[in-house]
């Protein structure tokens, strides 16, 4: 498989086959946003009057809606990594509207998510933009009280299901003391857009109804967005690195997954499963991830974690330094 055997200078060959792909489209951009921001309007339009009907109804345009909150979050994405226009001003207009309907400030967001990939596959630079993880030691090394936190932490209930709705509903309502003034300043924004869409559509809509849409959604598109970006950096094959041997180009194909979804999945999450390709160049637009790995045999060789596999992948909680790998608590023998 290519992430055992591709060594460094390997990687930095790779570079060369992406630079084709960096130039956004106007016109795809353009046809992305219609075919995911117009039926997401639509299918509120239908939940309005369905909701009047019976609110089983609703149900399964909630599960379609929430996929297209995960795609519109995908694009919001796009626009902070500067890849989906050409314009820097399209992409921050376009992302601070998303931000808004995707309950996250664009730019804290994206300076948290910025430094996930100057760090990712780190072991020494740990802890902003990522899943908390530990190394056996650390782990062995902490406190009985702090252990059971850390086991909380990571179990997927509380992971996907409470932590992640909490994030986007709660979490990123708030500022911190560390924060920028730009990044102070999109929270606030953030907020406030959401406030006027809360008070628009209760007015309209009345405030029962918007709730009985929203929150559903959000809380599905959070768990499963969460779960997606879980995925891509743990998994079996996952390598992590010391400070001292972590290479951008080697860990992209090392530290982060090839997802493969079903094609329909695959829609939904905007491409995100070609993560591999996504942190060799975070300028790819996500329009044209796939093209870029069908078109270049090496990217072919990465082993993909399918669907299935993913699930596998909730019981590694700890990273172990001796084999090199991800390990459950079982396996680390705590």
């Amino acid at each position: 498989m290519i992430q055992q055997t591709v060594t460094a200078g390997d990687h930095k060959n790779l570079l060369k086959l992406i630079k084709n792909y960096k130039t956004p489209s106007i016109r795809s951009s353009l046809w992305q946003i219609a075919n995911t921001f117009l039926p997401y309007v639509g299918l509120w339009i239908l939940m309005i009057y369905a909701i009047q009907i019976s609110y089983w109804l609703v149900i399964p345009l909630v599960i379609i809606a929430a996929g297209l909150t995960a795609r519109l979050f995908i694009i919001f994405h796009d626009c902070g990594h500067g890849a989906f226009f050409k314009s820097k001003l399209a992409n921050d207009v376009v992302g601070i509207f998303l931000g808004i309907l995707t309950f996250t400030p664009y730019y804290r967001w994206h300076h948290a998510h910025l430094i996930h990939h100057r760090t990712a596959g780190n072991l020494d630079k740990r802890g902003i933009g990522d899943v908390w993880t530990l190394t056996v030691d650390e782990f062995n090394a902490l406190s009985k009280k702090r252990q059971h936190w850390y086991r909380l932490y990571r179990n997927p209930i509380v992971m996907f299901l409470i932590g992640a709705p909490l994030m986007f509903l709660v979490s990123n309502r708030f500022t911190r003391k560390d924060f920028s003034r730009k990044e102070r300043l999109s929270v606030y924004f953030t907020n406030l857009g959401l406030l006027v869409l809360l008070l628009g559509l209760s007015l309209l809509v009345g405030f029962k109804t918007f709730l009985l849409i929203q929150l559903p959604i959000t809380y599905l598109a959070s768990a499963g967005g969460v779960f997606l970006f879980y995925v891509q950096h743990q998994f079996p094959d996952v390598h992590w690195y010391r400070d001292e041997e972590w290479d951008y180009s080697k860990v992209a194909i090392t530290g982060a997954s090839y997802l493969k979804l079903p094609r329909v999945l695959q829609w939904f999450s905007g491409n995100i499963g070609f993560h591999h390709i996504h942190h060799l160049s975070s300028k790819i637009p996500n329009y044209k991830l796939e093209r870029c790995h069908n078109e270049n045999k090496p990217f072919q060789q990465v082993v993909p974690v399918k669907l299935l596999d993913s699930f596998y992948t909730l019981n590694l909680r700890l990273w172990d330094e001796k084999r090199q790998q991800l390990v459950s608590f079982s396996e680390a023998g705590v």
